[in-house]
């Protein structure tokens, strides 16, 4: 854990946001919506919690990530590159043919990536292969893993769940980003939104649902449950706005998968300086 205040979080977490629209605008391709609503728990993350080395990505100790809703790898991008993982500038080749930021994440190519991850559903399962690794090998470090709201109608969610409890992973922890827009209005009628507070919770796990963008709360809630080995696997619920720091972007289904135009890049990066309503 790094010596960080919550002031300093917010504004690292302001850094995250420009960045990851700048990779969206330069490339005209990638997901904005949930990359901002995740940025926070970003910052606390790769700036204050994790047990993590630049100069060392592969180092056998480290706290392991797994971004399992992919598809929002530029808002971990950002956080790998502001922490040195690469040089910074190769943001702006994000999608384009040979760069190492793909549009989800490639442990091959890109410095930090623990897991590949794209396939709803999966990275969950390989965070959970990654707690039981720790336990069999008596190390310390800890799992760390986020899904979407959506990505838990997949059963492979729900399996994985049950695993970890079975295990007894206390080392593991599952981040749900839960900004409820987990698919548009022609889906939502027969993809009902899931309890999901109680759900994991019956499944076993320590559950916490918080603010995912107050970051007192974040770290709040990550000190709460920092070092506790009370063999219950942790759950923290995020409650988001997909979007999050731009007005014409949040709560709009339809920034899921847009690039913004010039236009409205501009005015993004002006209203995340001016600070999160």
């Amino acid at each position: 854990m790094k010596n960080i205040t919550v002031t300093e979080l917010k504004e690292k977490a302001k850094e995250l946001r420009k960045t990851a629209l700048t990779m969206i605008y330069t490339a005209q391709s990638g997901h904005p919506g949930g990359s901002l609503s995740a940025a926070d728990l970003m910052a606390a993350l790769y700036f204050k919690e994790m047990n993590i080395d630049a100069k060392d990505p592969k180092w056998e100790d480290r706290d392991r990530f797994v971004l399992s809703k992919g598809h929002v790898a530029p808002i971990q991008y950002s956080a790998l590159a502001l922490n040195g993982f690469f040089p910074y500038d190769t943001i702006y080749t994000l999608r384009q043919y040979g760069s190492i930021l793909q549009g989800h994440p490639d442990m091959k190519k890109t410095p930090g990536i623990d897991i590949s991850t794209g396939s709803l559903g999966q990275g969950f399962s390989a965070g959970v292969g990654m707690a039981i690794a720790a336990k069999m090998d008596r190390k310390s470090y800890r799992t760390f893993v986020l899904v979407g709201d959506g990505e838990c109608q997949e059963g492979q969610i729900w399996e994985a769940a049950e695993t970890a409890a079975k295990y007894k992973l206390d080392n593991l922890v599952v981040f749900v980003d839960d900004n409820g827009l987990q698919c548009d209005g022609a889906c939502a009628d027969i993809m009902p939104t899931l309890d999901l507070e109680k759900k994991f919770a019956a499944f076993g796990f320590e559950t916490i649902r918080i603010d995912g963008h107050k970051m007192e709360s974040i770290v709040a809630a990550l000190d709460s449950i920092r070092g506790s080995r009370n063999e219950l696997p942790k759950c923290i619920i995020l409650d988001t706005v997909k979007g999050k720091g731009v007005s014409f972007m949040e709560d709009v289904a339809g920034w899921h998968g847009k690039a913004p135009n010039k236009e409205q890049y501009e005015q993004a990066i002006r209203e995340i300086d001016g600070g999160l309503n």
